[in-house]
Parts: C-alpha cells; structure tokens; sequence
C-alpha cells in the first residue's frame, strides 16, 4: 500500500457537522459518518488529531459583551464544554468502529478525559490512536480555529485541515451568493487581504507566520478526507508557496 502524502495532519471539524443541516444538536448519524471517513483514512497510514467546535451546542461568541445576566467570558467556557460534549460522541463513535480513540480536554476534566498534554498527544498518535482535542485553547475570547491552528503547529503535523459544508474557498459566500468563485490555491495573503472568512484573522496569521498548509473541503462529500490526506485535488489549499488560482 502507498504512503498517504501526510504522515500527519489535524483535521479540524465544525460543531455543525455533528448535526443535520439547519438542525442543532447531534445527529449520532453524522457523527458516524465522519468518524468512518476519518478511520478510513487512518488505515492509509495517516496519524489524526482533531479538533472539534461546538456552535450545534452553543457558541459562546453570541453572548455580546453588554449581556447583563452572562459574562461574554462565561460565555466562551459555556462553548468551551459543548466541545467536550462533541468529543464524547466522536471518541464512541470511533470506538464503535474498532478505532483507539483519546480524548483529551484543554480544561482538565478528571474522570471524563485526559488533560492536554503535548508529549502525551504525540505519543497517542505514534501509537496509531486518533486524538480528539476538546476545550480549544482552554482559555476565553479564542476561536476553535486558532486552537486547531495552534495545535497542529505543537504536534508538528504537514497540514491544517478544515472540514466545512462547501467545496472550498469562495469569493463570497456561495450559499448567499450562488454565482461565488471556488479557489483552487490560494495565498495566506491573499485571503487575509480578501478578507475571505474561511478562518478566523488570528489563525490565517498563524498558519501564514509559521508556514503551516491549510487544506479547506467538504466533508459531506464520500472520500473526501482520504483524498485530501493522499494530496489529491480536494477543495481549496493555502499556504505562503502558491498564487492564486481559479
């Protein structure tokens, strides 16, 4: 069997793709149907820490700062749970399919989940376990996207990658805006000086300052994950190296 191009990668999955469209909450369906994409790839020799949103629980962001009754810090660890709730869903869902799973939490969590720890982590994933990082940062006012960024920079992982509802990045977005352009390649630059909202700034300037790839995909879309951990055509891929192109 070939190697995969990625030894290594975090994959980085929305609270939203552990529900059905429109619909909150978790649909143990979806979360089935990515689980199974990820071990799949897996079995290509790929080694899988991901880290995972929770805005189909609560997204602490949507508390405004003058909210009198929750504090937007508050908020922020509300959100920060949700994402260990989604771990627990995913790391059964993997277990269900004979897949090693651990789950381990930016805030410790005794009895539910592993504390993050670097080393820890790494180890897990040179064992061949798939590595679910919960809490983000562990800190307030710090999107799952900067979490994902920062961790794939300490696990020394080949790439950044983001499972989302469309093909890619769009010029605009496509569900708004149906006549939008898809990137093939795009600069970090370009999409920072675009404004193009794939990311949050904070890790788009991450990846862009530390040189770490990002691959953005549909995830709904079969095969997807395995094709993307091969270096197949898959969405849209970012990094300092490449122009842009259509």
């Amino acid at each position: 069997m070939s190697q995969p191009k990625y030894k290594r990668i975090l994959l980085k999955l929305s609270g939203e793709s552990f529900s059905r469209s429109g619909e909150r909450g978790i649909s143990m369906e979806e979360v089935a149907h990515i689980s199974g994409q990820v071990i799949e790839a897996q079995k290509l020799g790929c080694q899988i820490a991901v880290v995972i949103g929770g805005g189909n629980i609560l997204r602490g962001s949507r508390f405004k700062a003058n909210n009198e009754v929750i504090q937007e810090a508050t908020a922020h660890y509300m959100g920060m749970l949700a994402t260990c709730i989604n771990g627990l869903a995913l790391q059964d869902a993997f277990e269900s399919q004979g897949c090693e799973t651990r789950l381990m939490s930016a805030i410790k969590m005794d009895g539910i989940c592993e504390p993050y720890l670097r080393r820890r982590a790494t180890r897990h994933l040179e064992k061949g376990r798939v590595v679910i990082l919960a809490a983000g940062t562990g800190g307030p006012f710090v999107t799952t996207d900067t979490a994902a960024a920062l961790r794939s920079m300490e696990l020394a992982c080949d790439i950044l990658m983001k499972a989302t509802r469309v093909d890619g990045i769009y010029s605009e977005d496509p569900e708004k805006n149906p006549h939008a352009v898809l990137y093939s390649e795009l600069s970090f630059q370009t999409a920072v000086e675009k404004n193009l909202r794939v990311m949050d700034s904070t890790a788009l300037s991450h990846c862009m300052e530390h040189s770490m790839p990002l691959m953005v995909f549909n995830f709904r879309k079969d095969g997807n994950i395995i094709r993307a951990v091969n270096g197949d055509k898959v969405g849209t891929f970012v990094s300092n190296d490449v122009k842009e192109t259509i």
